[in-house]
């Protein structure tokens, strides 16, 4: 089988022809050697025996003829072979079945086997992705189940009214938002994320997160300044909703003292800003990489690097942009972009 030519964007068709040529030649230099060798050898023979040329040169011609135009209709052969294989080389999901004829017992042995593994690596994704879908489905229902006794825990603390009921309340609001986390987690990838679209004003987005937040903000004795902001967005409520609850968990995990704030910056952007402990320079252009804690993750940790870089992915996927800004020692600003606007409208 001809070894496909690696040809760059660049190279024309006349240079990658060209290229084919001399590799065509190339692989069939030991035929095209016997060739000129056994009529090297008849030359030899006819000027031993004191023969007349003629009498050879003339068949040699002709045979020269026949095995050009032979190697020529070869040569158009292989290019269009090597161009059909080619074409299905960029994807690797093309089904194998579909190459060339093969032209000889070697070559049908080199289809079947790539057909064999070509069958394998199927079957084996095949279960990959099952047992890939299994695992989502039973963490999809783990999370879904385990909001029950969660919401019973808060039942049953609001009845209570002590330092002790506070701090149990605070740590299940912490434990339900790692478990909404797990959720948003295997939601972002999959093909029936829940992405709806419409009409809402911000402000009611900001006072549910808000009153979710009440408790931390009472407990840590943290000041917030927020004035209505009076904007009408399209976008998802439920996921907005979780980029801002991220963003705010952060600032209050990191202030211990002063104030967050949440403002608008024309001609569309929400910002929520802190007085907390800011990022260093050599952290912030990774804060937003899967896993990536920064030094004061490590020094606190509690931090698990998802939740940052969940709120851009969604703010990718709303058509939004997710800024940072922060001075190490005097606070972060996080700016949502919006001015950016996709999704179907309903």
């Amino acid at each position: 089988m001809t070894r496909l030519i690696k040809s760059s964007p660049q190279s024309g068709p006349a240079k990658q022809y060209g290229l084919f040529i001399r590799r065509y030649l190339r692989q069939h230099r030991r035929l095209l050697g016997f060739g000129l060798g056994c009529s090297g050898i008849f030359i030899v023979l006819f000027i031993l025996y004191d023969l007349p040329l003629a009498a050879v040169l003339y068949p040699l011609l002709l045979s020269a003829v026949a095995g050009s135009m032979l190697l020529l209709w070869d040569i158009r052969q292989s290019w269009r072979r090597h161009q059909s294989l080619a074409r299905l080389q960029p994807d690797l999901s093309t089904d194998l079945s579909e190459l060339p004829a093969p032209l000889s017992p070697a070559e049908a042995d080199y289809q079947a086997a790539l057909i064999w593994l070509q069958r394998q690596q199927r079957q084996r994704e095949a279960g990959q992705q099952q047992q890939y879908q299994d695992m989502l489905d039973y963490y999809s229902i783990w999370a879904h189940q385990i909001k029950t006794p969660i919401a019973a825990m808060q039942l049953k603390l609001q009845q209570q009214d002590s330092a002790a009921a506070r701090a149990l309340q605070a740590d299940l609001l912490h434990i339900e938002q790692y478990v909404e986390m797990v959720l948003v987690y295997i939601r972002l990838d999959s093909s029936d994320s829940d992405y709806v679209f419409h009409y809402c004003q911000l402000d009611r987005i900001i006072r549910r997160v808000l009153r979710h937040l009440a408790g931390d903000f009472i407990r840590r004795g943290l000041r917030l300044d927020y004035q209505p902001l009076q904007r009408r967005l399209l976008t998802d409520e439920k996921w907005l909703a979780f980029v801002i609850e991220q963003l705010l968990t952060n600032a209050l995990k990191y202030t211990r003292t002063g104030s967050i704030s949440l403002y608008w910056e024309e001609p569309a952007t929400l910002c929520i800003k802190d007085s907390g402990i800011g990022i260093l320079p050599e952290d912030l252009p990774r804060i937003f990489e899967k896993g990536y804690t920064g030094r004061n993750g490590r020094q606190t940790e509690r931090a698990s690097g998802i939740g940052l870089y969940l709120c851009r992915r969604i703010c990718h996927n709303l058509g939004y942009q997710l800024e940072a800004r922060s001075e190490a020692g005097k606070g972060s600003t996080f700016c949502i972009h919006m001015s950016r606007q996709t999704g179907r409208l309903e």
